[in-house]
């Protein structure tokens, strides 16, 4: 099983990497297919207008979470790592305006959002809780195509065809370009102590060898990768503490990074900054991302928008904390932590809609005290045990947005996550890696938790918090 640290890490605009990159992500591999024309169409047809309709957690908080303005701006040929938050209004101004999609040279196809973008309560398609159904007709209202995509967390997504093919006959794990082909925390484990590497030597051999083509290294260009995933974390943190100002969506959540940013810094220059300065600043990191999560910035999927502010943190706290961080160390912890990601995504999901936040927040907790634990000198037994124990006290978490928006509990639970995560590292790293609960367990539960889950606690504003705090 490999699964690359760019895919896991993907920069992209919040508020939700399944509910808004998701949508934008798979309206352009919808536009991509009309342009491809290899779709089977009679000869003389000509495609006239277009309806979308989103279906399961995707209908419930949609809105909240932004999948109706996703859809149009992939459909308009926007891409979430290159889109310019600040271009959205725009965009999506012109497609009111004009009633019409017209994307990279496309004829002007007709598509009024009022009435060819529905949100769908009552039929749930069978893939995958985040489902949509693309259409296009032809002038006399006939269908020239259809299309089902599924939005399976992390900003992943596939086709109908695709995940029907992958339920009936999975993919091989590894491969024979794999040198490492972990698919398990046991097979990693078994793997480090043979090869004597560490988590993070094993992931950066197999990144290496996946990158390199022979002109430019594999090694080089893995540089390159982290490094940009690394500025992209660091600059969201810096964003969210110079950011202030009301969330919107209508819950009138007001920014507290900033203003407790200051606070921290004034008791910072007093040389007495009190026993909880490592763990304030830790929070506050934490919240300054998912702050501008919620706002629609940039941000980084660890392991999704949801969950983005838990590893952005722990690896601000080190560095701020830590004198002498090199990038190599910074290189370390992102490699170890998609390692851990990896294996949870493999077993179980990060998908809030199909786990609950658990596979979220509990996920990225996991990958954070892993990548904490490495960089503390940690064995690879260590860092797997800081890893299930991050893991283990998320399990049964719900995934309940007041309002279908990710700000309440989640910018908070994005603090609490990465306090969780330091908290885990500093236990692993006092035993000698020997814990009763394994990793693949933890893993294991949480799938098992996540499928006997009520639906109304899995991304769907139905229940929990969602329906017991008042929103006016």
């Amino acid at each position: 099983m490999f699964l690359s640290v760019n895919e896991l890490f993907k920069v992209g605009i919040g508020p939700s990497s399944s509910h808004t990159m998701g949508p934008m992500v798979a309206a352009r591999m919808f536009m991509e297919l009309l342009r491809d024309g290899s779709w089977p169409r009679p000869a003389s047809a000509q495609v006239d207008h277009l309806r979308v309709s989103l279906h399961g957690s995707l209908a419930f908080t949609g809105k909240g979470h932004g999948s109706d303005r996703a859809i149009i701006l992939g459909l308009m040929g926007c891409d979430p790592a290159s889109l310019d938050p600040d271009d959205v209004d725009a965009i999506l101004a012109k497609s009111h305006a004009d009633r019409r999609i017209a994307a990279d040279g496309f004829p002007a196809w007709r598509f009024d959002p009022a009435q060819d973008l529905t949100f769908d309560y009552d039929e749930a398609l069978p893939g995958h809780a985040n489902g949509m159904r693309f259409e296009a007709f032809d002038p006399d209202g006939r269908v020239l195509l259809r299309q089902v995509y599924y939005s399976v967390g992390g900003g992943f997504v596939v086709d109908a065809a695709s995940l029907e093919d992958a339920q009936a006959a999975p993919a091989p794990d590894g491969g024979c370009d794999t040198p490492f082909p972990f698919s398990s925390a046991d097979e990693m484990m078994a793997m480090a102590k043979s090869s004597g590497l560490s988590i993070a030597g094993m992931k950066r051999v197999n990144e290496e060898r996946a990158l390199g083509d022979g002109a430019v290294s594999g090694a080089a260009k893995l540089q390159s990768s982290l490094a940009s995933i690394h500025g992209a974390m660091r600059a969201c943190v810096d964003r969210g503490l110079a950011q202030e100002g009301e969330l919107p969506g209508g819950l009138f959540v007001k920014r507290r990074a900033a203003a407790l940013a200051r606070e921290l810094d004034k008791k910072w220059a007093t040389n007495d900054p009190g026993p909880l300065a490592a763990n304030d600043w830790l929070s506050v990191f934490a919240m300054a991302v998912n702050e501008e999560n919620a706002a629609g910035g940039k941000v980084v999927t660890a392991p999704t928008n949801g969950a983005a502010g838990v590893i952005p943190a722990v690896l601000a706290y080190w560095e701020k904390f830590t004198p002498g961080v090199t990038p190599k160390d910074v290189e370390d912890f992102l490699l170890t932590a998609a390692a851990i990601g990896g294996i949870i995504k493999h077993n179980a999901s990060i998908s809030g809609a199909e786990v609950g936040c658990q596979g979220e927040v509990g996920s990225a907790s996991a990958m954070a005290a892993a990548g904490l634990a490495a960089l503390m000198g940690g064995t690879p037994e260590q860092v797997e045990n800081a890893a299930e124990i991050a893991l283990e006290h998320h399990l049964g978490m719900t995934c309940d947005p007041v309002g279908g928006l990710v700000q309440v509990p989640c910018i908070e639970r994005n603090a609490l996550g990465a306090v969780k995560a330091v908290t885990a590292a500093s236990l692993a790293m006092y035993g000698d890696g020997t814990h009763f609960v394994s990793l693949d367990a933890c893993i294991e539960t949480m799938r098992q938790t996540g499928r006997d889950m009520d639906e109304r606690y899995k991304e769907t504003s139905l229940g929990g918090l969602a329906v017991n705090v008042v929103a006016c």
